[in-house]
């Protein structure tokens, strides 16, 4: 026999649907009133707003693109349960959003809640004062001076991959080859070694719990019902706590992140009692002890556990999932791949590697490869944000809002949704011109020719792949330098093609960020046909 449910608890669930209802609907009216009147698509269903499309569509920012086109750099756009997003392709505006986050903009209630189950109260969940204090105290472990020493060890990391590719080629000279995992595998090892002395092994064959869950990411096939609970949880954060199959990974992660950095931390804290203190480690797990033993600093084990599982996962996706790119971009394109291949070997041929300034500053063509990717590529595709206070947002060049009024500034109400669509934007024909989707690196040679509005972005070299303002990726160099030279070995001794040829079709896999993947095989692997550099 059906368990009955008590009246009592219809009544009350009945209760608080309204109370909530009525409570929306005086904050909506509310926001109305002190609202700028903008353009934006019309709203296809009280439930979903235009969510459900988005979140359906497999790049969701060419149809943010085709808005902006149509309603102009500052728009909104109608999300689930009747309510509202402001979105901003303007850089003016964009930059005064980032320059007050973490004070008069902040993380969503969902995202906050997302971040805390997935990385615990670290850097990048925490808000206000208490961002502040965080950022500072890490600050010092991703300085200059702390990256240029760990140049050498990314570049040990980029030569196991070497060792381990040689003995696939050995027989007949060439092999096809799952490039993410070996990506994969370099980042986790490569941010293991470099933020605390920890070898996870991976590209020496050594099995790996935290990779495995990365894999199972990648394995996962998202579900209608996973898509519901993912756009309402925009509206009830709560709500992204049902146990749905994507989250029971996020909680998989957690706990094996958390068993991890509790080790790490122990481990670490052990040794340099015996050395007689971490006052000379610079690592990001020395700089985390040290301020867990200062009061001043006062950075509790929690946190310092958030930090250690914030950087495994920061360092794993985003520097994997770019090399990844670079590398099928490269194998579609052969005469970039040679280009660089010279600038490399002209400089390198002789066996030796480039030193941290040389990475940065002497290979012209490296950067504008890498920065290229982070421009096309970017693994955080929007950021999303919440206004804390009534606002008035400067915007750029001036537009017409939906009463047909020209205006030059938007009024926004504390409590309104905002989206900066990162990939939108660092794809879009109107910033950075007709060839915005196309794959080129040479516009980076000659960066005062970039187009005007392209120039006008404030974040780094004129992208919002890392952010700006106070939450700008405190990982920004490590992650460069990363790139760039496990991107300097593969180049200078392997030729990279595409498994099947030209006619290879690609689609974008789903793990914790989008990926790369072949079109109609499971997973996000991504084979490429690889030879050694005669």
């Amino acid at each position: 026999m059906a368990p009955t449910i008590h009246p009592t608890f219809i009544s009350l669930a009945v209760l608080l649907g309204a109370v909530w209802a009525i409570s929306q609907v005086f904050k909506s009216v509310r926001r109305r009133s002190k609202t700028t009147p903008l353009g934006g698509p019309p709203r296809p269903s009280f439930f979903f707003g235009v969510s459900r499309s988005l979140v359906a569509s497999k790049d969701g920012s060419t149809i943010l693109e085709k808005w902006a086109e149509e309603y102009g750099p500052a728009y909104y756009i109608p999300i689930a349960l009747g309510r509202s997003e402001l979105v901003l392709t303007d850089p003016k505006a964009i930059s005064h959003i980032y320059s007050n986050d973490t004070y008069g903009y902040v993380q969503t209630g969902f995202a906050h809640l997302f971040i805390e189950m997935l990385v615990g109260k670290g850097v990048i969940w925490a808000e206000h004062d208490n961002h502040k204090r965080q950022r500072k105290m890490l600050t010092p472990a991703f300085s200059n001076s702390a990256i240029r020493n760990l140049t050498p060890l990314f570049t040990d990391s980029a030569y196991k991959i070497r060792d381990a590719w040689d003995g696939l080629l050995e027989q007949s000279g060439e092999a096809v080859i799952d490039v993410q995992s070996w990506m994969n595998k370099v980042s986790l090892d490569s941010v293991g070694i470099a933020g605390f002395s920890h070898d996870f092994g991976t590209l020496e064959g050594k099995q790996s719990d935290i990779a495995d869950i990365f894999d199972d990411f990648g394995r996962h096939k998202p579900s209608f019902a996973q898509m519901i609970v993912f756009i309402l949880s925009a509206a009830f954060p709560v709500v992204w706590r049902l146990p749905t199959a994507k989250n029971k990974l996020v909680m998989g992660f957690a706990r094996t992140a958390e068993s991890i950095s509790r080790s790490l931390l122990e481990r670490t804290r052990k040794h340099n009692s015996l050395a007689g203190g971490s006052k000379g480690d610079k690592s990001v797990i020395g700089i985390l002890i040290k301020a867990s033993d200062e009061s001043s600093v006062a950075i509790s084990d929690e946190e310092a556990i958030a930090q250690v599982k914030v950087l495994i996962l920061a360092g794993y996706e985003t520097t994997s999932i770019s090399l990844t790119w670079t590398l099928l971009e490269l194998a579609k394109k052969p005469e970039l791949q040679q280009r660089l291949r010279d600038e490399l070997l002209t400089n390198f041929g002789g066996g030796s590697d480039p030193t941290y300034e040389q990475l940065n500053n002497g290979l012209p063509y490296l950067d504008a490869v890498v920065h290229e990717t982070l421009r096309l590529h970017a693994p955080l595709w929007q950021s999303a944000r919440v206004s804390t206070v009534d606002d008035v947002i400067p915007l750029s060049v001036p537009i017409k809002g939906s009463n047909g009024q020209t205006i030059d500034r938007i009024c926004v109400a504390a409590g309104q949704a905002v989206q900066v669509p990162i990939r939108t934007i660092n794809r879009s024909d109107n910033i950075w011109g007709a060839d915005a989707k196309e794959y080129m690196p040479e516009r980076w040679l000659d960066e005062a020719g970039l187009p005007a509005k392209a120039q006008e972005i404030q974040g780094h070299r004129h992208l919002l792949t890392f952010s700006d303002g106070p939450r700008t990726c405190l990982g920004k160099s490590f992650a460069l330098t990363e790139f760039k030279a496990v991107l300097s070995v593969l180049i200078r001794y392997y030729t990279f093609e595409l498994r099947d040829g030209p006619d290879t079709k690609f689609d974008m896999g789903r793990g914790i960020l989008p990926r790369p993947k072949v079109a109609g095989e499971d997973g996000c692997c991504l084979p490429l046909r690889v030879r050694r550099v005669e």
